[in-house]
């Protein structure tokens, strides 16, 4: 029997994810967005599903405006959203895609109860706790997809820095999806050898800030989006890893409920992943500035989650 993969919001990256997901023949295909969009999401499909002979996939891709055709999904991913814009922070969103995603969580819980929601709509970690409150799913079955694109992210830059394959990169990043996230240089190495010992200081900070302006980076050189090849590669390695069962460890937003002293949100940290969701939280030892900043990280967090509250986007 064939798995069923929903993917809501066909803009770039719901429509590259749906491809990638297709081309590795993952499972059947279900493109949604609006129905302002009318035959838009269609459209996309049909091209996408018209590469098969050619590339070789039998995938079935369906486009809609409807939920229907997505009932009994496994995975459903949570693409839609309003893209960030040139100055626009991912913060800057939450007024914006917080009411759209909760109109689509809403749509998940009727027709796909038993899903795997992964969440990549900005701002990530906020996003991913409104899917959590309004589904009302288990938090093992709400991933945010933040870690993985910014490992890769890291992970390119180390590799061009050291002239190594990005194969033998091992990175390490934590926290908020965004200006505070937290690159851990202890545990990023290059074939098992700590990176501070491959490059000088000066160059790894420097690659750690270019990592945290990554999205922003691409923002600007773009000017009418934001990106989307990455972002989507990545959500295909976290579906292989929950529909194969696989148990991989990867950095994803997991919602904590005590692991690394927080509770109550939606932080990025190694977890492994399998046919279950989220398996197991993996608690990285940090000395006690990287614990600061794991916490400042944190509590840039807990602002946005707050200001749901105040919208009454999410109960208190």
């Amino acid at each position: 029997m064939r798995h069923k993969l929903t993917v809501i919001g066909a803009g770039n990256v719901g429509a590259t994810l749906a491809q990638r997901l297709a081309e590795a023949e993952l499972g059947d295909v279900v493109l949604v967005d609006i129905p302002q969009t009318e035959g838009m999401p269609a459209g996309k499909a049909l091209d996408i599903a018209q590469s098969g002979p050619v590339y070789g996939y039998d995938s079935r891709v369906t486009g809609t405006t409807e939920y229907g055709p997505t009932a009994d999904s496994d995975i459903v991913v949570i693409t839609a959203g309003v893209p960030r814009k040139p100055g626009m922070s991912r913060d800057d969103l939450l007024n914006i895609n917080a009411g759209i995603v909760k109109n689509v969580s809403e749509q998940i819980a009727k027709t796909s109860p038993k899903a795997i929601v992964i969440v990549v709509s900005n701002p990530l970690d906020a996003m991913a706790h409104v899917a959590l409150r309004v589904t009302g799913f288990p938090k093992e079955r709400v991933i945010g997809m933040a870690g993985v694109l910014d490992s890769a992210r890291l992970a390119t830059f180390l590799a061009e820095a050291a002239q190594v394959s990005v194969e033998d990169v091992q990175p390490m990043v934590l926290g908020g999806h965004g200006d505070t996230m937290v690159p851990v240089a202890r545990c990023t190495t290059i074939a098992g050898i700590p990176v501070g010992e491959i490059l000088p200081p000066e160059t790894v900070e420097a690659i750690f800030q270019r990592t945290r302006d990554g999205g922003a980076e691409i923002v600007k050189l773009l000017k009418t989006g934001s990106a989307y090849y990455a972002p989507s590669a990545s959500v295909v390695a976290m579906v292989k890893a929950i529909l194969m069962d696989k148990k991989r460890v990867l950095p994803c937003a997991a919602y904590l409920d005590g692991e690394y002293g927080m509770r109550g949100i939606f932080l990025g940290v190694p977890v492994k992943l399998g046919a279950r969701g989220i398996e197991q939280v993996l608690e990285v030892r940090l000395d006690p500035a990287e614990k600061a900043a794991l916490e400042k990280s944190a509590a840039a967090v807990r602002e946005l989650v707050d200001a749901l509250k105040r919208m009454n986007v999410v109960a208190n």
